[in-house]
């Protein structure tokens, strides 16, 4: 089989020794060895394609002028014996001819077709020699016939020049005509000699042609081979060839050179390659790069990588490579190179800067260029004497609207999240993303308490505003963690601990806030740790219990079933409350296992009560939003044997921030199974009359904070519950007060309709046992003592008042949502209103209850939110104290 040519390596060797004498004879018949071989057996049919015409002319006017000559000599048979030879040879030329033209058509391969040329050849030459013996009896004139074989001879050897085996024949035959129609012995010598000169003519001839012509082929090939690395070069866009004269005009440029002028080829030969340039743009770096192009140019030195720009586009960029190219007698002709184009690249390679300082998919500047910034913000703070604050950001609830909405609609939420950012912090700092769903925010020279406060609940505000993705609505939520640092007294990395600490006790407070970072925050995250990791085996080691608060009928004491709350009895730290570790379990993601355990047990309660009494259990936003809950709450329902409608799921207002088919389905799938659903907490948090339309609730369980205070003057919670009720029975919908603790509490939730009654006054949460005996019961008395005092936090808090006629400093020592502890040196009288203004916390207006000589005990007006202490770290510099306007205005 032919091989490819690059399957050797000889064939640039110039002094490759020529074809052997045998392979100059048998080259045109024997196979190729390989595809250049085949290319030049091809190329050699060439030699023959007049042949036959001029054979055949040859045969014809031999023919014809023995016709003519001796046509009325010549004995008729003879005459018509020469002539049928003739027409015979003439046919053969003709069928020769005919095979030459058709053998592409015909796909001969040129070997079988050198044959049958050689066989044509060599039956013509028999043919010619009867010819001659048939014609010489019968000639009149016996001249003609060596002339007529003279010219017959001729005429194949010049065919046969070129073919050492069509010369060798031609020897052979006119040797052997010579003996049979001469006698004379001086031609019987003469013809095979120059017969014999022939073909060794006809085989140096050959030797020295397959010599040249592998040699041109392996030229031809090298030559394509370049044209194709050129033309591939040229189509891959990476670059052009260029060439000028000696005269540095264009002598060739590439199409691509051409299609960036917009122009042709043809139109850019014969200009000046200086004049394609870039002379004035304006720019002295411009200016200064085509002063080199044309340096070199002139000068005749080889230039690599000399970037110049088009004149018609100042944004495009080249580099330009060239060499000088003289003669073997050092005469110049031009220059010859090469050009890329650079623009896309300097346009990567500023991309590439983009993405090392900012990040891909917000556009904000990334977690390194965010610390840049903290660490410049600090260097200027020790020269301007003013401190810098550092804000961490963290999206509540994003992860879920990822899991549920796709990535997708992820990213897109976090490009709004991006631009609300921006515009909340840009006009005080800088705002970049760290990655996921965490933020952080730079404010040099911001250190004033009360504006980091503005601006905290600010963005929180706006980033907690619904969403639109692809048509849909979604909530989510911030929590923020501020430190501030004091010029020459902070590093970067104590500042991203404190504002991390502070995040995190933001999250721990609930979420939805933000926290100054305080130095006790730090046993608080050691403690939170410790705890997550004991919570995580408390199951195991039966820590964790199940008790049960009873819920009562307010039309009279009848009981109405019970609601299971989980305890923790720690083995070393003793009772932890769940506001502890109910926070820890939701983020560690062990809320799940927790509430399906709690489930379990409490079911298991169930059997050991009436039929009527129904039993609520608590279940978070995250394990709602679970795929599994419906599955673990059948499987729990189906072990206990406990009918579902005995069953009352208590779902707060969290569900609904993300609002997506999955929490639909849920809400369907629970009412197919037969649950009873609560909207627990209603009208704290993020209320919404949407949430009764969209979801099946069957009751609404009023939130403490409206029952506790609801029985004092001039509060509104009593209007907020009549209103609930109201709503809730045009929905037919039950209610149910949590939190009742007094009688006045109780008696007031009875006037206003509430269908159910929960709180201290009928008990606090017992065990199982304890459960049992009352359920047997089954009814329940209220408790005749007085409710406990709201839980105090013990603080030193600094405070303004008026009092006759003067604004006078206190001292708060407690605080609790309803009244507080104040010390004070100058003597109040009880049952007083006043105007009292907290640092940090702002006015409250308040009643004197009682008072000794340094101190008296106030009672709010209205429920006083604590979180409003936290914002003012008790460590931070306490501001000077100025009177607000409305104690002024009570002052006189």
């Amino acid at each position: 089989m032919p091989q490819s040519r690059f399957n050797f390596t000889d064939k640039a060797d110039p002094g490759r020794p020529r074809a052997s004498v045998c392979e100059a004879i048998t080259f045109d018949v024997l196979p190729p060895r390989d595809d250049d071989d085949l290319t030049l057996q091809s190329k050699r049919m060439a030699m023959w394609a007049y042949g036959p015409i001029l054979l055949a002319a040859t045969h014809f006017i031999v023919g014809l002028i023995l016709l003519v000559r001796e046509g009325g000599n010549m004995d008729g048979n003879q005459l018509a014996m020469a002539l049928a030879l003739v027409a015979i040879a003439l046919l053969l030329d003709a069928g020769a001819g005919l095979l030459l033209f058709l053998r592409m058509r015909l796909r001969l391969t040129p070997v079988f077709t050198a044959r049958l040329i050689l066989g044509w050849f060599c039956f013509t030459g028999i043919l010619w020699m009867l010819f001659g013996g048939a014609a010489y009896s019968g000639l009149h004139d016996k001249s003609f016939l060596p002339l007529a074989l003279g010219a017959g001879l001729a005429v194949k050897a010049m065919l046969s020049i070129g073919s050492p085996p069509a010369a060798i024949l031609n020897a052979l035959m006119a040797a052997i005509g010579v003996n049979i129609f001469s006698d004379d012995p001086l031609l019987r010598a003469a013809i095979p000699l120059l017969g014999l000169l022939t073909a060794v003519y006809s085989i140096i001839i050959t030797q020295l042609m397959l010599a040249s012509s592998r040699r041109r082929l392996m030229l031809d090939w090298q030559a394509k081979k370049a044209l194709n690395f050129i033309e591939e070069f040229e189509n891959s866009g990476r670059g052009w060839f260029w060439e000028t004269n000696a005269a540095g005009t264009l002598s060739y440029v590439s199409q691509q050179l051409a299609d960036d002028f917009k122009t042709s080829p043809d139109a850019l030969l014969g200009r000046q390659f200086t004049d394609l340039m870039s002379v004035d743009n304006g720019n002295n770096q411009g200016l200064r790069e085509e002063r080199t192009l044309g340096f070199h140019l002139s000068a005749r030195f080889p230039f690599s990588d000399i970037v110049v720009r088009p004149a018609s586009d100042d944004e495009v960029q080249w580099s330009l490579s060239g060499n000088p190219v003289f003669d073997d007698n050092g005469h110049f002709y031009g220059f010859r190179g090469i050009g890329t184009d650079l623009t896309e690249q300097r346009r990567t390679e500023q991309e590439i800067s983009r993405l090392a300082r900012s990040d891909s998919l917000t556009g904000l500047p990334n977690r390194a260029m965010m610390r840049r910034t903290l660490d410049e913000g600090l260097r200027n703070a020790k020269h301007s004497h003013r401190g810098c604050a550092l804000l961490l950001i963290d999206l509540d609830r994003f992860k879920h609207v990822n899991d549920t909405h796709g990535h997708p609609s992820g990213d897109a939420l976090l490009k709004q999240v991006a631009q609300r950012l921006t515009q909340v912090i840009a006009p005080h700092g800088q705002v970049g993303r760290l990655g996921g769903d965490e933020f952080k925010a730079v404010l040099p020279g911001t250190t004033d308490i009360h504006l980091l406060d503005r601006i905290a609940g600010a963005l929180i505000a706006e980033l907690s505003r619904p969403y639109m993705l692809e048509g849909q609505r979604v909530t989510i939520g911030a929590s923020v963690g501020i430190a501030v640092g004091e010029p020459e007294r902070s590093c970067a990395d104590s500042m991203v601990r404190n504002a991390d600490l502070a995040l995190y006790a933001a999250k721990a407070a609930g979420r939805g806030r933000h926290r100054f970072y305080e130095p006790s925050m730090h046993n608080n995250a050691a403690n939170r740790q410790m705890l997550e990791h004991d919570l995580r085996g408390a199951v195991k080691r039966d820590e964790l219990s199940v008790v049960f608060q009873p819920i009562v009928r307010a039309a009279g004491e009848e009981m109405a079933g019970f609601e299971a709350l989980v305890r923790w009895q720690h083995p070393k730290r003793g009772l932890i409350p769940p506001g502890e570790f109910i926070p820890i379990a939701e983020e560690s993601g062990l809320i799940g296992q927790l509430g399906e355990w709690v489930l379990i047990e409490a079911l298991q309660a169930v059997r050991h009560w009436p039929d009527t009494f129904r039993l609520a259990v608590n279940v978070s936003p995250i394990q709602f939003n679970d795929p599994r809950l419906v599955d673990v709450v059948a499987a729990a329902l189906a072990v206990s044997g406990v009918e579902p409608s005995r069953l009352e799921l208590e779902i707060t207002e969290g569900v609904f921030l993300t609002e997506c088919d999955t929490t639909e389905a849920t809400f369907a799938r629970l009412k197919e199974l037969g649950v009873r659903l609560v909207l627990d907490d209603f009208g704290t948090g993020y209320s919404s009359l949407g949430y009764l339309k969209q979801a099946p609730f069957d009751k609404i369980k009023i939130d403490r904070s409206f029952v506790r205070g609801a029985t004092l003057n001039e509060n509104r919670n009593t209007a907020i519950i009549r209103a609930i009720v109201t709503l809730a029975e045009s929905l037919g919908m039950d209610t149910v007060a949590e939190g009742v603790e007094t009688h006045e509490d109780l008696q007031l939730m009875r006037n206003l309709g509430v269908s159910e009654i929960q709180g201290y006054i009928f008990g606090q949460p017992v065990a199982l046992s304890d459960a049992i005996d009352l359920a047997q019961a089954r009814t329940l008395e209220a408790d005749a003592s007085p409710s406990l005092r709201e839980p105090r936090q013990r603080m030193m808090r600094r405070a303004l008042i008026g009092l006759d006629g003067e604004v006078i400093e206190v001292r708060l020592r407690n605080i609790s949502a309803m009244g507080a502890l104040v010390e004070c040196s100058q003597p109040v009288t009880p049952g007083r209103n006043i105007i009292m203004d907290v640092v940090g916390a702002g006015p409250v207006t308040a009643t004197i209850r009682w008072a000794q000589r340094d101190r008296f005990g106030i009672r709010f007006k209205e429920e006083f939110d604590l979180e409003r202490l936290s914002a003012t770290p008790d460590h931070q510099p306490a501001p000077t104290l100025t009177a607000p306007p409305q104690v002024l205005a009570h002052v006189q």
